[in-house]
């Protein structure tokens, strides 16, 4: 009688070999997408990770003024998050590594006009997704005023930092959205405690991401403290240079390279 295949050892780490293949696999299907799909599911993903701007106003109006205020409403920036990416929808800085693991293994025009599709559509489907969100929090006004202010006043930050220091501190963010992508296949049952560790970080540090900036950005516009034109050229466009250093530059070629002479 021949003997039975060897069972899995439970809880055995996944390797970095068998994580590189599942996410170039991951970003293969998304490439091969339709367009259509990844349009609504990036609109989806803007308007659900603007609640985390939502969420640390929210705790900014209910902790009392104090040094442990900031800290704790940093985890109210975890929850967008948590949601896009439990909920599988599209986000431009997820996509930095995903769909650039693939490039990597097999780089050519047809690998280059599909990541360059890719990103496009995912960004701009994001940046509306959180104009959407921006207009309903303040036009129509589902928020009370002193939401509203506190909503203002956890996004002021953004306005404060030069060109070069937002590009410099979107380099971490990048990284840290790369790390927890490629984290979560080793998570198994534990992933909402990865999102939320790695983008916790983001937030403590003060760090910039593209897509949340945008929600925080289009709220200022929409108050009337910031010029649109303002905030798009001093804020996200220095965060998705940023964000594409530290996710793509940074993360994936270090991932890459360590797992390089273990592949096909």
């Amino acid at each position: 009688m021949p003997d039975s295949p060897p069972r899995p050892i439970p809880n055995a780490r996944v390797s970095a070999r068998a994580i590189y293949q599942t996410i170039r696999r991951d970003g293969e299907e998304e490439m091969a997408r339709p367009m259509g799909s990844l349009w609504w599911s990036g609109v989806a993903a803007g308007i659900a990770i603007s609640t985390s701007v939502i969420a640390e106003g929210l705790l900014h109006t209910h902790l009392p003024d104090s040094p442990w205020r900031e800290p704790l409403q940093a985890f109210g920036y975890c929850v967008g998050f948590v949601l896009v990416v439990l909920g599988r929808m599209q986000l431009f800085t997820e996509n930095t590594i995903t769909a650039v693991l693939p490039l990597m293994a097999r780089t050519n025009r047809q690998a280059l006009m599909c990541i360059a599709r890719l990103w496009s559509v995912v960004l701009i489907a994001n940046l509306l997704g959180t104009l959407v969100a921006a207009t309903f929090t303040d036009i129509i006004g589902f928020a009370t005023a002193d939401q509203l202010a506190a909503f203002h006043e956890v996004s002021r930050p953004l306005l404060e930092k030069g060109w070069l220091e937002t590009l410099l501190h979107g380099i971490p963010a990048g990284f840290f959205v790369a790390a927890m992508v490629w984290m979560l296949p080793n998570a198994r049952g534990s992933e909402i405690w990865v999102i939320v560790i790695t983008t916790y970080m983001i937030a403590i540090g003060g760090f910039a991401h593209v897509v949340v900036g945008s929600m925080e950005a289009f709220l200022l516009v929409l108050a009337g403290e910031v010029a649109l034109g303002d905030a798009l050229w001093n804020c996200l466009v220095p965060a998705f240079i940023g964000n594409v250093l530290g996710g793509t530059v940074l993360f994936s070629l270090l991932a890459y390279g360590q797992v390089r002479q273990e592949i096909d």
